[in-house]
C-alpha cells in the first residue's frame, strides 16, 4: 500500500513539473515570435508577466500605445516591479518620441498631451525604482519640453484689468537626441 500512495505522489510531482516545463516553453516560444515581429495574440489575463512585457514591447515598437495599455494595467497587477518599470520606461519614450513627431507637424496640442502622459509613465516608474537612472533622464527631457508650471487659483474678485496670456508656451523648444 505504501508503495503505491508513493508512486501516485510520484506520477503527481512528475505531472506537474512536466505542465510547469511545458508552460514555460510556451511562454519562451511566444517572446521569442514576438522577438522575431510576429503578432502573437496573447490573453492578458492569463498572461505570464515576461509574455505581457513581451507583447507590449511589440506593441509599442509599432506605435500601438492603447492596446499596449491595456498589457500595462494588467502587469499591475501581476508582474514584479522591475517588470512594470520596463514596461513604464518603454510606454513613456513611445509618447514621447510621438511628441516629437507631432511637434515637427505643428500639432502643438497633441504633443503637449503625449509629453504628459509620458511624464506620468516615468514618475510612476520611479515611483517604482528611484534608482531608474535612464527613466530619470527621460523625464527630464519631457520636463525641459513641457514645463510644470503652478496653476493658478481662480479667485472671487473680480480682476482688476485683463489677465496676460501665457508668459511662455508650453512648449519652449525641442531638445535633441532621443530619449
Amino acid at each position: 500500500m505504501f508503495v503505491w500512495l508513493l508512486l501516485a505522489a510520484g506520477l503527481a510531482v512528475t505531472i506537474a513539473a512536466g505542465w510547469h516545463w511545458y508552460g514555460a516553453w510556451r511562454d519562451n516560444a511566444t517572446i521569442k515570435a514576438l522577438a522575431a515581429g510576429e503578432d502573437v495574440q496573447i490573453d492578458p489575463e492569463r498572461a505570464a508577466p515576461a509574455v505581457l512585457f513581451a507583447r507590449a514591447y511589440y506593441l509599442l515598437r509599432r506605435d500601438r500605445v492603447d492596446e499596449a495599455q491595456v498589457l500595462l494595467d494588467q502587469a499591475n497587477f501581476r508582474a514584479d516591479a522591475r517588470t512594470r518599470v520596463l514596461m513604464l520606461y518603454d510606454a513613456g519614450n513611445t509618447r514621447l518620441r510621438a511628441s516629437f513627431a507631432a511637434i515637427e507637424r505643428g500639432k502643438f496640442d497633441r504633443a503637449t498631451s503625449l509629453v504628459n502622459l509620458a511624464k506620468e509613465d516615468y514618475n510612476q516608474a520611479l515611483r517604482l525604482d528611484p534608482q531608474a537612472w535612464d527613466v530619470k533622464y527621460n523625464l527630464d527631457v519631457a520636463a525641459r519640453l513641457v514645463r510644470d508650471l503652478p496653476q493658478i487659483e481662480p479667485s472671487e474678485e473680480p480682476l482688476q484689468q485683463e489677465p496676460r496670456k501665457d508668459l511662455w508656451s508650453d512648449l519652449p523648444g525641442i531638445p535633441r537626441g532621443a530619449p
